[in-house]
């Protein structure tokens, strides 16, 4: 999981040093760089490309782009720490389509934890004056449609492969990315090359060890640990792009986290 933290947190450096390049162009760049992955798996383990719910897996991957795009708009507006604890309230937006979509119970007392990261949504908003609304409504935008890829994967269920509803994904996000890029293309110098590129490959990675974290026995015990890429993240974001982040700011953040942990730790429990 701590593995699965840093390679998140590398790509959401190279994401908002790359914003310049407009999210199209990102969201591009990110799904070549895993397609790779993902076809030279599903092709040496001669699994079917096309999967079985194919209406589902469109519809998983469409939902996902859009989410990952908006997540790369906001940064251009939002300090990177600030974008990636706001887009963790992913679970909640996902419980609430849950409940409403696949008739999901959840008791009183997740709806306290959940209040308390609003709580904690509302502080950063309303003390951090580096929060753009415009990038606030991106971001939450962007958690949104991560919680209802949450529930489409959870009615794809396992009749798919999981690496089959992940390739349908990048597939459509680079033929999404290609599209929006002929209107805003501008072309990468250098290394800028090999960094867009690398999107890919440490977002692949990441998803990699953070899936391989949830396959152990000790799920309970490391869950929360997906939370530290927060953290990695405001602290690299503070020495590389100068962000700052208000004391209220960093309270409503450790808020956010705390009651999507507590969530997490009393529905195990």
């Amino acid at each position: 999981m701590l593995l699965s933290a840093v390679c998140f947190t590398v790509m959401n450096l190279f994401v908002k040093y790359l914003a310049h390049f407009g999210g199209g162009q990102l969201v591009l760049f990110r799904a070549f760089g895993s397609l790779f992955f993902t076809m030279s798996y599903l092709l040496w383990h001669k699994i079917p490309i096309l999967g079985n719910q194919k209406t589902l897996l469109i519809s998983r991957g469409l939902v996902g782009v859009t989410s990952m795009g908006l997540f790369f708009m906001s940064v251009n507006y939002l300090p990177i720490g600030s974008a990636v604890s706001l887009r963790y309230l992913s679970p909640i937006f996902a419980t609430i389509l849950a409940v409403v979509f696949l008739k999901e119970y959840v008791k009183p007392i997740q709806w306290l934890f959940f209040a308390m990261a609003f709580g904690g949504v509302l502080m950063i908003k309303g003390f951090d004056s580096n929060i753009n609304t415009f990038g606030f409504l991106l971001i939450l935008g962007s958690a949104v449609f991560s919680g209802l890829v949450y529930v489409l994967i959870n009615k794809i269920g396992t009749k798919d492969h999981p690496v089959v509803i992940v390739n349908y994904f990048m597939w459509i996000s680079l033929f999404v990315g290609g599209i929006l890029s002929l209107f805003n293309w501008k072309t990468p110098q250098g290394i800028e090359w090999v960094l867009l590129l690398s999107l890919g490959v440490f977002g692949y990675f990441g998803q990699l060890f953070m899936t391989k974290a949830f396959q152990s026995q000790a799920t309970n015990k490391i869950v929360s640990l997906k939370y530290v890429e927060v953290l990695f993240t405001m602290v690299a974001g503070v020495f590389w792009f100068s962000d700052s982040y208000p004391i209220f700011s960093i309270l409503g953040t450790l808020l956010v986290i705390a009651g999507l942990i507590l969530n997490i730790w009393y529905r195990n429990k």
